[in-house]
């Protein structure tokens, strides 16, 4: 069918007058899958709904956080209970604690926590406090892997890994690439060479245990062992970005899920109950060494903000020991995947799908993908196509190759069977 988008194309026109791009944050604006991004004007449960009132299933679900679909009612009620008692302080209230407690009895690796304002946010300050109480300034990250928009982490991989960081961005300076050492995800040999070559200097690895912003890749096994294993040996806090993975996965995150605890996590999205939230934390020893107990400095007018606190923590009272939401959450995502490799089977399409609970990407590449360049192998002309296809059919997928689709309680049988065959009727149509 073809969908009615005047009011978006409109507002798409108007936005890039004010706003660079027309967005505010750089994926929306569709370019990776062609044409113009639509404008989101409501969601319930697990539908979306845009300005010409177009009506989607869609598998973003807010990049994550919407765990348990769209306005889930006792997020909201919290929510509106919080807004009567005014919107923000910038002083203590007890919700903070409320939800510190929860996260750090969910949460294998974190003993004590404090809260920021982003994903972004949270990893930054993680990394600022493994320099801080290591006294090291090396950074360890992985190629493909995304940690939010940091100077440390947007850093482009060189010839090799022994090679130093180059900035791929105009404004990171080539100081604060020197810093970063860039390793292949799940390449343990890469990581060896790297602590060869930087005797001493390396603070901190980081990583997401399942990557999800090169699309859904997951770790091999030893992996996420291996990486423990080698910063044990050479005193290097081993930090997890599970911004993404945190409460997604399991309740306790990929941490959870792999039974490999880290020093540190970084932690947003669904802690923020679709409200912008983040948080670190880790081992007591290391996070008290954090302003005002210690001598690494982090602030934040609006973090703990009492809105945002009593959003999170409704949403993590309803995940904490709740095997049901995680049950049926790998329950629907493997039925779509098997829905979806079933399709391409009987059309003979090449194609690679990643999963892990309630995430997943499908690759059109017929190679598995385990890292940057196996992902970046995929035929991303042919996704746009297909992304569009799927979009005619109702279904709103994440417009770009190299990001994972999440999946919320909110997506029944009936709709299982609307996306398969979504996906079967486009995929003919793109072949």
């Amino acid at each position: 069918m073809m969908l009615q988008t005047q009011r978006s194309e409109n507002l798409f026109q108007q936005a890039q007058n004010y706003i660079p791009g027309g967005v505010n944050s750089p994926v929306r604006a569709f370019k990776a899958v062609g044409g113009n991004p639509l404008f989101i004007k409501s969601a319930e449960g697990a539908y979306v709904y845009d300005e010409d009132d177009n009506q989607y299933i869609e598998l973003i679900n807010s990049w994550g956080p919407m765990i348990l679909g769209h306005r889930n009612a006792k997020v909201e009620s919290a929510l509106q209970e919080a807004l009567a008692h005014s919107f923000s302080f910038g002083a203590p209230t007890s919700r903070e604690i409320d939800i510190a407690k929860l996260i750090v009895e969910m949460v294998p690796s974190i003993e004590k926590v404090r809260m920021v304002n982003s994903g972004t946010e949270a990893a930054m300050s993680a990394l600022r406090l493994a320099r801080g109480f290591t006294s090291r300034t090396k950074l360890i990250k992985f190629e493909g892997c995304y940690h939010g928009h940091g100077d440390s982490f947007l850093i482009a991989a060189g010839s090799g890994a022994l090679t130093m960081g180059e900035p791929n961005s105009p404004g990171v300076t080539k100081g604060t690439a020197q810093d970063t050492l860039l390793a292949s995800f799940n390449d343990l040999d890469s990581i060896d060479r790297l602590i060869v070559s930087n005797p001493d200097d390396i603070a901190a690895i980081m990583v997401e245990p399942v990557a999800g912003n090169m699309g859904c890749v997951l770790p091999k096994e030893g992996f996420l062992e291996g990486l423990q294993e080698r910063c044990k040996k050479h005193d290097i806090l081993l930090i997890f970005d599970e911004v993404m993975t945190g409460f997604r996965l399991a309740p306790g995150g990929a941490q959870e899920l792999y039974g490999v605890t880290p020093d540190m996590s970084a932690l947003g999205k669904i802690i923020g109950g679709g409200l912008p939230v983040g948080a670190y934390g880790g081992k007591q020893e290391v996070m008290d060494y954090v302003s005002p107990s210690g001598p690494v400095y982090q602030a934040g007018t609006l973090s703990g903000n009492p809105v945002a606190m009593a959003a999170g923590l409704a949403m993590l009272k309803q995940l904490k020991n709740n095997l049901q939401v995680y049950s049926q959450l790998k329950r629907t995502t493997a039925d779509i995947v098997e829905g979806f490799k079933e399709n391409m089977r009987k059309l003979n399409v090449s194609y690679t799908i990643n999963h892990v609970g309630s995430m997943f990407s499908l690759f059109f590449t017929e190679h598995p993908v385990y890292d940057f360049q196996s992902a970046s192998a995929s035929d991303t002309k042919l996704f746009g196509a297909y992304f569009q296809e799927m979009l005619k059919r109702g279904i709103y997928l994440a417009p770009s190759q190299f990001e994972a689709l999440f999946i919320s309680t909110a997506i029944d049988d009936s709709m299982v069977e609307t996306i398969v065959r979504a996906n079967y009727e486009s995929l003919k149509a793109i072949h």
